[in-house]
């Protein structure tokens, strides 16, 4: 058989690499985009998302005109953006797709928000509920919410209890005087996810690093010994 004829029989049972890249792009353009997922009073525009997830990712804040354009970006478009290193940009698709599901920090189920600060109160449990525990409320600015019927139809926020008689405890929540109830405020980092601290170089260099350390030390007590019988 020529050599051209056993090249055409090679291709047929070579994978059309071509074809195969113009279907990956095909279907990549065909994936249906990323759901948006609407803002909360706790959490109403980018700057307030970006400030709670830390990681100093506030900063650009600019480069996101609206709420939509940030939850519509993908990993390359943040590239794009300037957002460096790569671990920040997957950090903030991780807290992009928990925000999509719910999973939120402290404060994600406040209603009542007024300029970055929820009130919290404590409230006395309706007739109905079977508990002498007291619950903690969150209430609109102003108000009190203590009574039975009131508290019923105020939200419950995850994480806060009540300590004592009328103490509120719970994730940066600060106490009013004369323990008139507790305020929490939007904070840098307050759902920040903290990064792992390295330990001798990490997994991959542990042993490495050891080594020369367990060396230096060996080499400075010979040095030491010597110096002691000049």
């Amino acid at each position: 058989m020529k050599a051209p004829t056993l090249r055409a029989s090679f291709r047929l049972f070579a994978p059309n690499t071509c074809l195969n890249n113009v279907q990956s792009r095909l279907l990549h353009k065909t994936r249906p985009p990323h759901a948006i997922p609407q803002p909360r009073p706790f959490v109403p525009d980018v700057p307030t998302f970006l400030t709670l997830i830390g990681r100093g990712l506030n900063k650009h804040a600019s480069k996101f005109p609206s709420w939509e354009s940030l939850f519509s970006l993908t990993s390359l478009e943040l590239k794009e953006l300037g957002i460096e290193p790569p671990r920040n940009r997957r950090y903030l698709l991780q807290w992009m797709q928990r925000y999509r599901k719910g999973a939120l920090g402290p404060g994600g189920d406040f209603k009542f928000v007024n300029d970055g600060q929820a009130l919290l109160k404590v409230a006395t449990p309706p007739a109905s509920v079977v508990s002498d525990a007291k619950w903690v409320v969150n209430v609109p600015s102003g108000e009190d919410g203590s009574g039975a019927a009131a508290a019923e139809s105020l939200p419950r926020p995850k994480g806060y209890t009540v300590r004592g008689l009328k103490s509120i405890a719970g994730p940066y929540a600060t106490p009013l005087p004369e323990e008139a109830g507790a305020v929490v405020k939007v904070t840098e980092g307050m759902w920040e996810q903290r990064q792992g601290r390295k330990m001798d170089g990490g997994e991959r260099r542990r042993a490495e690093v050891r080594f020369k350390r367990r060396s230096t030390e060996r080499r400075a007590e010979r040095e030491a010994e010597m110096m002691a019988k000049m």
